[in-house]
């Protein structure tokens, strides 16, 4: 490796030289922000006459003595393109200007030492050699007129225009200056001797904002032969970074898809930081047909990834709605299992029948737990291992069976549970996005003509009983059940109905909101055609009775909709070891023993366990204790008498922590500990018989 500080116009005029960006580069993506940053700083170094030089960090790159057709000498920049892209902008804009005032010489000097070999062929003469997908729109720019559109949308063209708009005939000469005082590190590896790829991720380390899935195509790439480089790049990599992507919001899922693909192999999810650590370490560097199984793989569920995160590429209509209501519930911890079920389906190993039917009850199992308010976090290890529970002749019942088995917080909830929680729930105050899925999926059971909610700004969500009521609904119930209905029933769903006139209805009275029809338009009730407002045409008051009435009717089609398997199997054992983010409730509880780190705890009471994990905690990482909330919520301190501590424990020599708290509220600090601490796989309980 050979580091000298280099000035970066000496650089660029290097003779017979192109700067080629490889595949596995991520694209260019710098931001308007940026390029106005950089062409400040250049702007007041042109001006500043006492300044001989402005550093602009470095550029690395692999000379392997690579020569194109015509004999160019390639370097291969592995770190630096956005810098070295954007630069280039800023002369491609010099030239423009210097055409438009007839300046030949600058014309002339621009092109032939900063932007192209003189005399290699035109189709190889950029002296930049960006990716593909940003060529076009280089060679747009540096040969067009002003008015020509470039079709499709590139970085390139947006900062451009920006840096074409900002550089004028006042201020060309400073900027030239400025260009001329730029300097960088100049980092030459040499492949034989060096380690790209280390090094790469040594610069990373450093603050490169890569994402994980950078980091895995360049490991991927970087120790290829050019021409594998590009095969690989077009037959996989490209594939899946078109496919992984939500593109409502053009946001790529490169990352998020590859975590589940690790999820789904080795049967543990990776931090989103360890994404990249982990499929090395899965992935060791291997032969290019290894390789390529792999990229095979990845591939093939990256289609069914595409549209589990996009519903509208599905074409089939039945199929679509179900992938919809998984999108919309944001059951993006099923997608490990749902991408192989997927493939099944595609590959003829189910049918559609029995694949719409594992998504009714992916649904079914989820908004039900969703119901009971019965933590997420279970949901990780259910849905990851839950493929291989399987049985390819008995494919549905295998999986509905598993389901069933489990018990305590990953148990699927029975009818009666489920429909007890539905009538107690607030489910006004839910994420919207559930509120409004849970409505119009109760209104549009069978129904031939469905109402769509969901972005239907004339159709909103109405408390039949008011959250501000006249004050003839206290007169008409009186005011103890007036209380009982407002503290009790408000938010429940026994009292709330979709309305296109919720604003008109408002407060009303009970019976002005029925019979409500100003100027012969269908207002009240009455004139309702939403199924979740005919049973208020028949009512001729609103109070308690009423609400529990219409919670009873809503929840048997609930359990309709959300139907819980009926077949015959019997529970799992549920006293073994569990995580302790999916134990149940500690309270009145013993332990026989617990397990942190690997390491068998012998602990039969959770006072115990609390000062054991935190004692282990404050050893491995104390420093956590002062930047994070952990120490105020533990009311951590070295004088507890002072600090008014009430049963002051030690967890070490010179720190002590409050443990005058019952045992769900020692449970609910030693979570919040371990998933700042990201070690929520690192403690499992076992209960006393």
């Amino acid at each position: 490796m050979k580091a000298n500080e280099t000035k970066v116009d000496k650089f660029l005029a290097t003779n017979e030289t192109t700067f080629a960006i490889p595949v596995y580069q991520r694209n260019y993506d710098w931001t308007l922000f940026q390029c106005k940053q950089l062409l400040h700083d250049i702007i007041e170094t042109g001006k500043n006459d006492k300044t001989n030089a402005h550093f602009i960090g470095s550029i690395v790159y692999v000379h392997d003595d690579v020569y194109t057709a015509s004999g160019l000498t390639e370097l291969t920049i592995i770190d630096g393109q956005q810098r070295l892209t954007t630069i280039t902008l800023i002369y491609i804009a010099l030239y423009r200007l210097a055409k438009e005032l007839d300046n030949q010489m600058l014309v002339n000097r621009i092109q032939k030492t900063y932007l192209i070999n003189e005399f290699a062929p035109e189709e190889e003469n950029l002296k930049l050699k960006p990716t593909e997908n940003n060529k076009e729109a280089l060679r747009h720019i540096l040969n067009s007129t002003d008015g020509e559109e470039f079709k499709g949308y590139s970085k390139i063209i947006e900062n451009f225009d920006y840096f074409r708009s900002a550089i004028n005939s006042e201020n060309f000469e400073v900027i030239q200056r400025g260009l001329s005082k730029l300097i960088f590190v100049d980092i030459a590896l040499d492949r034989q001797k060096d380690n790209p790829q280390r090094i790469f991720e040594s610069l990373n380390s450093t603050g490169l904002e890569l994402s994980q899935a950078d980091l895995i195509r360049n490991y991927i790439l970087m120790g290829l032969s050019r021409t594998n480089q590009d095969r690989i790049y077009k037959s996989y990599w490209e594939v899946i970074e078109k496919n992984a992507k939500d593109e409502t919001l053009n946001k790529t899922r490169v990352s998020e898809f590859i975590r589940d693909y690790l999820t789904l192999k080795n049967k543990e999810i990776p931090n989103k930081g360890d994404v990249y650590a982990k499929f090395k370490e899965k992935y060791p560097t291997s032969t290019i047909d290894e390789l390529e199984l792999v990229l095979t793989e990845l591939k093939s569920l990256v289609k069914y990834y595409n549209k589990l995160t996009n519903p509208k590429n599905e074409p089939d209509k039945l199929i679509r709605i179900q992938l919809e209501h998984i999108n919309r519930l944001e059951i993006n911890v099923a997608f490990p299992f749902l991408m192989k079920v997927y493939e099944d389906f595609s590959n003829d190993i189910i049918d559609k029948a029995t694949f719409i039917s594992v998504l009714s009850t992916v649904q079914s199992f989820t908004f039900r737990r969703f119901i009971l308010g019965l933590p997420t976090n279970a949901l990780n290890k259910i849905f990851m291992g839950l493929y291989d529970k399987v049985e390819p002749n008995n494919y549905l019942f295998s999986i509905q069976k598993s389901l069933l088995q489990r018990s305590g917080v990953q148990r699927f909830p029975r009818n009666t549970e489920t429909i007890n929680a539905l009538k107690e729930k607030d489910v006004y105050n839910i994420k919207p996005k559930n509120r409004t899925y849970l409505l119009e999926r109760l209104e549009n059971f069978q129904n031939n003509e469905p109402v769509a909610i969901e972005g239907n700004s004339d159709i909103t969500i109405e408390h039949i009983f008011p959250q501000n009521p006249d004050p003839k609904w206290k007169i008409e119930l009186g005011a103890d059940e007036y209380n009982l209905i407002k503290e009790n029933y408000l938010n429940t769903i026994g009292n709330l109905t979709l309305s296109g006139n919720n604003g008109k209805l408002s407060n009303k009275p009970f019976l002005d909101k029925k019979v409500m029809n100003v100027d012969g338009k269908e207002q009240g009730y009455n004139f309702s055609r939403l199924w979740l407002n005919r049973d208020l045409k028949e009512k001729s008051k609103w109070d308690k009775t009423e609400i529990e009435e219409r919670a009873n009717t809503i929840s048997e089609r609930f359990i309709k909709i959300w139907e819980i398997p009926e077949i015959d199997i019997e529970l799992e054992a549920t006293n073994d070891e569990i995580n302790i983010f999916d134990a149940e409730d500690p309270k009145h509880k013993k332990l026989e023993y617990a397990i942190f780190f690997n390491q068998k705890l012998e602990v039969t009471q959770v006072a115990k366990l609390y000062i054991e994990v935190f004692k282990q905690l404050f050893d491995l990482q104390p420093e956590t204790f002062f930047t994070s909330e952990i120490g105020d919520r533990l009311s951590l301190t070295k004088t507890p008498e002072a600090n008014g501590l009430r049963q002051a424990v030690p967890i070490s020599e010179t720190y002590f922590i409050e443990a005058n708290i019952d045992n769900m509220g020692k449970f609910d600090r030693i979570k919040q500990a371990l998933t700042i601490f990201g070690f929520e796989d690192e403690l499992s309980i076992k209960y006393a018989d």
